[in-house]
C-alpha cells in the first residue's frame, strides 16, 4: 500500500513539475511574440515617421531622415534574406557573421543619425552632414552586396537544379517513347499460285502434285517379271496316267 501512494505521490509531483514547465514556456513565447509585434510596429511608426519627414521638411532635417530611411531599409532587407537563405544554403553562416560585424556599425551610425536629428545647432549638423552621408554610402554598400551575392548564389543553385532536373526528364521521357517493334518472320517460299505446300486443303494435293514436276526417287525402279516359257512337260500325257471320266447323270 505504501509503494502505491508513493508512485501516485511521484505521479503527481512529475505532472504538476511539466505542467508548470509548459506554462512557462507557453509565456516565454506569448513574450516574445508581444515584443516581436512591439518591435514591428514600432519600426513601422519609426519608418513612416522618417518618410515623412524625407518628403515633408527640406534641408539638412530632411536629408537626415533620408539617411536614416536608406539604412535602415538596407540593413532590413540584407537582415531577412541571409535569414531566410540559411535555412537551405549553411555557407551563408559566415555572411550572417559578417553582417552581424556590420549590423554594430550600422546601429551606431543610426543613433547617431537620431541625435544629430535632435541637434538644435543646424551649422554644426550641416558640417557633420558629408561624414555621415559617406558612412552611409559605406554601410549601405556593403549590406547590398551581401544581400544580392545570397540571392545570385540561391539563383545560381536554382538554375543547376533546374538544368540537372529537366536533363533527368529528358532521359526519363525518351525512355518511356522508346519500344522497339518485334522482328518480322521471313516467309515461306510460295509456289506458282503463290501458296505454300502446307496452305493446300487435303482434297487439293492431288491437284498441287498434279501440277508440279514429282521428284525424282532415288529408290531403284521395279521393271516387270519376264513371262516364263510354259513347261512342254505339262501339256502332255503319258500313257500310264489315268484320264479322268466325264461323270453320268441317271
Amino acid at each position: 500500500m505504501d509503494v502505491a501512494i508513493t508512485i501516485m505521490a511521484l505521479l503527481f509531483v512529475a505532472f504538476v513539475v511539466l505542467g508548470v514547465y509548459a506554462c512557462v514556456k507557453a509565456v516565454g513565447a506569448a513574450r516574445r511574440g508581444v515584443d516581436r509585434t512591439i518591435t514591428q510596429a514600432r519600426r513601422t511608426v519609426e519608418d513612416t515617421a522618417l518618410r515623412a519627414k524625407s518628403l515633408g521638411q527640406p534641408g539638412t532635417a530632411g536629408e537626415l531622415a533620408q539617411l536614416r530611411l536608406r539604412l535602415r531599409t538596407s540593413m532590413r532587407a540584407t537582415q531577412d534574406a541571409l535569414q531566410a537563405g540559411v535555412v537551405e544554403d549553411a555557407s551563408l553562416t559566415e555572411s550572417i557573421e559578417l553582417f552581424e560585424r556590420l549590423s554594430v556599425h550600422g546601429r551606431e551610425l543610426d543613433d547617431e543619425l537620431r541625435q544629430l536629428e535632435r541637434d538644435p545647432d543646424r551649422s554644426r549638423v550641416g558640417q557633420r552632414l558629408s561624414e555621415v552621408r559617406e558612412r552611409t554610402e559605406r554601410i549601405t554598400h556593403s549590406a547590398d552586396s551581401l544581400r544580392w551575392a545570397a540571392r545570385d548564389r540561391a539563383r545560381k543553385f536554382a538554375e543547376d537544379d533546374l538544368s540537372s532536373l529537366s536533363a533527368q526528364i529528358d532521359v526519363e521521357s525518351g525512355a518511356l517513347r522508346h519500344w522497339s517493334a518485334e522482328p518480322a518472320q521471313p516467309a515461306a517460299p510460295t509456289g506458282p499460285t503463290g501458296s505454300t505446300a502446307s496452305d493446300a486443303w487435303p482434297g487439293d494435293r492431288g491437284a498441287a502434285g498434279a501440277g508440279s514436276r514429282p521428284a525424282p526417287s532415288s529408290a531403284p525402279e521395279e521393271r516387270p517379271e519376264a513371262i516364263e516359257p510354259p513347261d512342254p512337260r505339262r501339256g502332255t500325257t503319258y500313257p500310264w496316267q489315268k484320264q479322268a471320266r466325264p461323270e453320268t447323270t441317271n
